[in-house]
C-alpha cells in the first residue's frame, strides 16, 4: 500500500485555514437574504435521504469547477450572479475542498462550517423532494 504524502484530513485542515467559514446559525439568519445563495455539494442520494436547506441550489461536487466556470460549456448562470455563495456538504469537508478550490480560481466563496450534519439539530428547516409515484 503506497503511503500518502497529504492526507484528506490534512488538506481539509489547510483549506480551512485560508477560506471564510460561516457557522450555522449565521447562515439560518441569512436564509431570507436574496442576494446569498446557498449551494448544496451532497450526492442526490443525501439529498433525497436526509433532506436539503430550502431554496438551495444542488451542484454536485464533481461538476462544480465547471458549472462555475464562464468559459466552461457547463457553466450555470447562477454562478455569474453578484450574489454570496455559501457551499455545503454533510460535514464540512467537501465544501472545505470545495471553496478553496474555488477561491484558487478567482471565484469567492464561503463555506458552511459543520455542514447539513448539525443544520437540523440547530433550527434550521428542511425540506424533502417529492416522492414520485
Amino acid at each position: 500500500m503506497t503511503k500518502l504524502k497529504v492526507s484528506s484530513a490534512d488538506m481539509v485542515q489547510a483549506a480551512r485555514a485560508r477560506i471564510t467559514e460561516v457557522e450555522t446559525p449565521d447562515l439560518i439568519a441569512m436564509l431570507d437574504d436574496p442576494d446569498v445563495v446557498i449551494v448544496d455539494l451532497r450526492d442526490i442520494r443525501e439529498r433525497q435521504r436526509s433532506g436539503h436547506i430550502p431554496g438551495s441550489f444542488h451542484a454536485p461536487r464533481g461538476m462544480i469547477e465547471f458549472w462555475v466556470d464562464p468559459d466552461s460549456p457547463y457553466f450555470k448562470p447562477v454562478f455569474g450572479e453578484d450574489k454570496r455563495f455559501v457551499f455545503h456538504c454533510a460535514s464540512g469537508w467537501r465544501s472545505a475542498l470545495t471553496t478553496a478550490t474555488l477561491q484558487d480560481m478567482g471565484f469567492g466563496a464561503s463555506h458552511l462550517r459543520e455542514g447539513f450534519s448539525t443544520w437540523e439539530k440547530q433550527g434550521g428547516p428542511v425540506e424533502f423532494p417529492e416522492k414520485k409515484d
